[in-house]
């Protein structure tokens, strides 16, 4: 197994974005792709780590960028201020993360008959979002993912499958938006599943988490059981 990593600038219209990817040039054929969408911050390492994770399960992992080439928050005001714009206008969301969708189906090592997506906080909002747009891709999975509706989008049908991991005690996406989503999902024509974790708030994946006030901790179980969660979900959906 060798990982090979680089980067690629991709377009949506003339804002110049930059993607992550990573696969393992041992595999003589092409293989599946999941993008990997970022939190608030920007496409930052953790991101880039996921891509390289998911290499090495044999896929082609394309941590993608929603903000601009370059483009990182430094902390939460800045992050705020990138995020905000997306969360207004969803449309220009979808828009975005679709062209992702579009670059990543033309690297080489990529079956595009096979993608999927995951996300983590915004970016699980982000993969929901490309589900509910009604792409014909395999499959979404939201880590922590916000689960505020688009409300540009009405009936249409989801077409992915569709795994949201959330953290119970999440101050972000609360019990009642959970039955709320699940809701959505459910008149959408979704094949949907919720794993949901007790003593769990935001951000449980992410090791440097560690505000209880803002509701963003890191928890070892869930975050172990999420992503085991996902490999058994992206070997079914791939299969």
């Amino acid at each position: 197994m060798a990982i090979v990593s680089n980067t690629i600038s991709y377009m949506d219209g003339d804002v110049v974005l930059e993607a992550f990817f990573a696969f393992d040039d041992a595999i003589a054929t092409r293989r599946p792709a999941v993008l990997i969408s970022h939190a608030w911050s920007g496409r930052d390492e953790f991101a880039n780590d996921k891509a390289k994770k998911l290499a090495e399960l044999g896929y082609v992992g394309f941590a993608l960028d929603m903000y601009g080439k370059g483009i990182l928050g430094t902390n939460p005001e800045e992050n705020m201020a990138l995020m905000q714009p997306f969360m207004h206008d969803r449309t220009m969301l979808q828009k975005r993360i679709k062209a992702a969708l579009l670059a990543v189906k033309l690297l080489p090592w990529v079956d595009d008959s096979k993608i999927a997506a995951i996300g983590f906080c915004f970016g699980g909002l982000c993969v929901l979002d490309l589900a509910r747009t009604g792409v014909d891709i395999k499959g979404v999975v939201s880590f922590h993912g916000l689960l505020n509706s688009a409300d540009n989008i009405h009936d249409t049908p989801i077409k992915a499958k569709v795994l949201a991991l959330h953290g119970y005690d999440d101050p972000m996406a609360l019990p009642a938006q959970l039955i709320e989503f699940q809701n959505e999902m459910t008149k959408a024509g979704s094949n949907w599943q919720v794993h949901s974790y007790g003593q769990t708030m935001h951000a449980f994946t992410n090791p440097v988490a560690n505000n209880p006030d803002f509701g963003t901790v890191y928890q070892a179980d869930a975050d172990r059981r999420s992503w085991l969660a996902m490999q058994n979900f992206l070997a079914e959906i791939f299969t």
